[in-house]
């Protein structure tokens, strides 16, 4: 089981940098996913915005979310 996130700050480019329980920092780059689906929405920049914490992983108002897992091995280390 990977990491949970404890906090998330949305970047420009449609990157968020995230923290995690062990102490990690890391960049997820939401940009392949705002063709599909729910993700499409994100594409409203002050929407992206509105992306908060929740039970260790993190979501918007309307529900779209990534699994921590997802969260934690689709980003980059930040030094």
């Amino acid at each position: 089981m990977n990491p949970r996130v404890t906090k998330v700050t949305p970047e420009k480019k449609y990157c968020l940098l995230l923290e995690f329980t062990n102490g990690e920092r890391r960049e997820f780059d939401v940009t392949p996913y705002l063709d599909k689906g729910i993700f499409v929405k994100l594409k409203d920049e002050t929407y992206f915005q509105q992306v908060r914490l929740a039970m260790g992983t993190i979501e918007w108002p309307e529900g779209q979310d990534f699994c921590p897992d997802t969260l934690f091995e689709l980003s980059k280390a930040i030094a």
